[in-house]
C-alpha cells in the first residue's frame, strides 16, 4: 500500500508539473498558479520549492537572483504600484516565511500584497525572472531583479524605461479563488491597522467588559496544549499590535491571555493565534511573564492564521483587556476550563 501511495503521489506531482509547464507557456505566473492550487487543496505545500526549480529554472531558464534584508520593513504596499507596469518580465518572488513557510508571491498582483506584512533583517528573498518560456535581455533581467529586491529591503526603485516595454503585462489570474489567493478572508471583520510599531504609538483596545453570564461559563475542560503553528496553506492576519497597559504584564495576565486565546481556538479549531514580543515569536507565553521586560507601555503583537479568519476584532478587544488591569474577569471559571467569549 505504501509503494502505490507513493506511486499515485508521484503520479499526480508529474501531471500538475505538466499542467502547470502549460500554463505558464500561456502566460499564467507561476506564484499565482501555485497559491490557486494549495487554495484547492490539489497539491501540497512541500511540492513548491521542486515546482518552482524544475519549471522556473529547468524548463523555461527564468534569472535568479537571491538578497537578504538589509533590515526589517513592514511597509511593502508601493512594491505592488512600482512593479505592475514591468511589462517586459514575468516575476515570482519566493519567501520562506518564519511561521507559514515557503510563500510564492506574484508582486504584481494586489491581492498578493497581504501575504508579506513584514520582512525581518537577514532574512531571504528570490527573485525569478523572465518570459514564459520567449527569450529575453539577461542584462535587464539582472537590473529588474537587483531592483525589486532592493525595494523588498526599503529601498527607492531606480526608473528603468525598458521595463515598461513587453509582452509581460499583468493578467489577473485564471479563476476567482486565484485572485483570492493568499489574502486573508474576512478583512472586514479584521481590526483597523493597529500596527506595533518601536515607537509604542499603537492605541491600545478598548476595554471590554466579559459579561457575568459569559465569564464563568465554560465548556468541557481541555488539556493544556502546545501552541500549534499553522498548517501548510494557511492563510496570516497582518500583526496587529495589543498595548500593555497594566503596570506589568505579570502572570495574571498571561493567565488571562490563555484562556482568551484558548476560548478563541476552541471555537475556530482551524484556526491558530501567533504571539509575538520584540519581534520573535512566542511559543510559550509564560515567557512574557518570566523575561520581566513586558511592562506598561510595552506592545505585545499577535496574528492569526488558517482560513476563514474570523473574530479577530473581537480577539483583539479581549487581548486589550486581559493586559489591562481588568484580566481578572478572564480568569473566573474552572481552572481547565475554556472560557465561552466566541
Amino acid at each position: 500500500m505504501a509503494s502505490k501511495d507513493t506511486f499515485n503521489a508521484s503520479v499526480r506531482h508529474v501531471k500538475a508539473t505538466v499542467g502547470l509547464a502549460e500554463r505558464i507557456s500561456s502566460g499564467e505566473n507561476l506564484a499565482d498558479a501555485l497559491n490557486g492550487m494549495i487554495e484547492e487543496k490539489s497539491i501540497n505545500e512541500d511540492e513548491v520549492l521542486p515546482f518552482v526549480s524544475m519549471l522556473l529554472i529547468d524548463k523555461f531558464k527564468y534569472f535568479a537572483a537571491s538578497k537578504n534584508m538589509d533590515c526589517t520593513i513592514s511597509e511593502l504596499a508601493h512594491i505592488q504600484e512600482t512593479v505592475k507596469s514591468w511589462n517586459a518580465f514575468d516575476i515570482v518572488i519566493l519567501y520562506n516565511h518564519p511561521d507559514l513557510g515557503v510563500l510564492t508571491i506574484n508582486p504584481k498582483n494586489p491581492a498578493h500584497v497581504s501575504m508579506i506584512d513584514r520582512i525581518n533583517k537577514s532574512e531571504l528573498l528570490v527573485a525569478y525572472l523572465g518570459c514564459f518560456g520567449k527569450a529575453y535581455d539577461a542584462a535587464l533581467a539582472e537590473k529588474a531583479a537587483d531592483t525589486i529586491l532592493n525595494l523588498y529591503s526599503g529601498s527607492k526603485a531606480k526608473d528603468i524605461p525598458a521595463l515598461l516595454k513587453g509582452p509581460c503585462s499583468y493578467k489577473a489570474p485564471f479563476g476567482e479563488k486565484a485572485t483570492k489567493s493568499k489574502k486573508a478572508p474576512n478583512a472586514g471583520n479584521a481590526p483597523k491597522a493597529v500596527r506595533a510599531k518601536a515607537t509604542g504609538k499603537t492605541k491600545p483596545g478598548k476595554a471590554v467588559a466579559v459579561p457575568e453570564s459569559v465569564a464563568p461559563a465554560a465548556v468541557a475542560a481541555m488539556a493544556p496544549k502546545p501552541a500549534a503553528g499553522p498548517k501548510p496553506g494557511s492563510r496570516m492576519t497582518p500583526m496587529y499590535g495589543v498595548l500593555v497597559t497594566n503596570e506589568l504584564f505579570h502572570n495574571g495576565n498571561v493567565e488571562a491571555w490563555k484562556r482568551i486565546i484558548d476560548s478563541f481556538t476552541t471555537k475556530h479549531p482551524d484556526l491558530n493565534v501567533l504571539v509575538y514580543y520584540d519581534g520573535e515569536r512566542i511559543v510559550n507565553l509564560n515567557a512574557l511573564f518570566k523575561w520581566g521586560k513586558v511592562k506598561h507601555g510595552s506592545v505585545i503583537q499577535f496574528a492569526v492564521s488558517g482560513q476563514n479568519i474570523c473574530d479577530v476584532a473581537k480577539l483583539q478587544r479581549y487581548l486589550a483587556q486581559g493586559a489591562s488591569i481588568m484580566f481578572e474577569a478572564f480568569l473566573r471559571g474552572p481552572v481547565n476550563g475554556v472560557l465561552s467569549l466566541f
